[in-house]
Formats: structure tokens, sequence, C-alpha cells
């Protein structure tokens, strides 16, 4: 069954949280996974495809936008559906991905933003509605 965890951070701040998911996609990818990072839009989107290229100087992460491709080891994308299997999923979007079932792993990044909050505390109870037993990591 797939892992669910909600990394939770201490600030309310965007960037906090797009830097986590560039950390979470580095350390998955070094692991062997496939990271599928479901982004809430395009612009967002292109802010951690550029984030990526910088965020650690000396590590380069290999990654493409879906639509560039959707076979690299970190893709970032929307709704799109993964090109690859088994992988983790990343999901900065407020709702469940629709292809859940695609994945052996997924994280949730909630910071102390007041809509997320309510959003990803909804995310929790579907997740045990449909039988998943989500977990909570403190960062």
């Amino acid at each position: 069954m797939t892992r669910v965890e909600f990394y939770v951070l201490s600030s309310a701040t965007p960037t906090d949280r797009l830097r986590a998911a560039c950390q979470l996609a580095l350390k998955g990818w070094r692991h062997g996974l496939p990271v599928f990072v479901r982004c809430q839009d395009e612009a967002q989107s292109q802010a951690l495809d550029e984030l990526l290229w910088r965020f650690k100087a000396e590590t380069f992460v290999p990654h493409n936008l879906h639509g560039d491709g959707p076979q690299a080891p970190v893709v970032l994308g929307l709704d799109d559906e993964p090109a690859n299997r088994q992988g983790l999923l990343i999901n900065l979007q407020a709702n469940i991905s629709p292809f859940l079932e695609c994945f052996s792993r997924v994280i949730e990044i909630v910071n102390q933003e007041p809509d997320l909050l309510t959003a990803c505390r909804e995310n929790f109870r579907l997740y045990r509605q449909r039988g998943y037993d989500p977990t909570r990591v403190e960062l």
C-alpha cells in the first residue's frame, strides 16, 4: 500500500515549501525513486524548475517539466499521469492526486498558511477514509 506522509513546516512562507520540495526530490532521486512533483499551477512549476537549478550549488538534480520530458528522474507537473510508476509523489496541490495508486510513497508538504492547513487537514482525513495510514513528520 502507498505510504503517505505529511511533512509539516513551522513557517508560512511559500518559498520554504518549495525548498523543502527540492530537498525531498533530491533525497528521493538519490534513493533511486522516480520523483513526480505535483505543482499547483504553471507559475509554481516554473519557479520550482528554477529553484532546482540553484538550491544547492554543488548538486545537480536531473529534472524536467512533464511536457518537456516525462521520463526524467524528477518530473514537475500538474495533474499529468506519471510516466514512471511506483515512485515518490511530492504533492504541492491542495487536493489529493487522481493518480495516487501510481506511487509507492506520497509526501504532502504543509506550511502554516491557514488555507493550506485547512486543505491538508481535509486531505489527511480523506486518506484515512480511503484506508491509508498517513503519518505526520515535523520539519
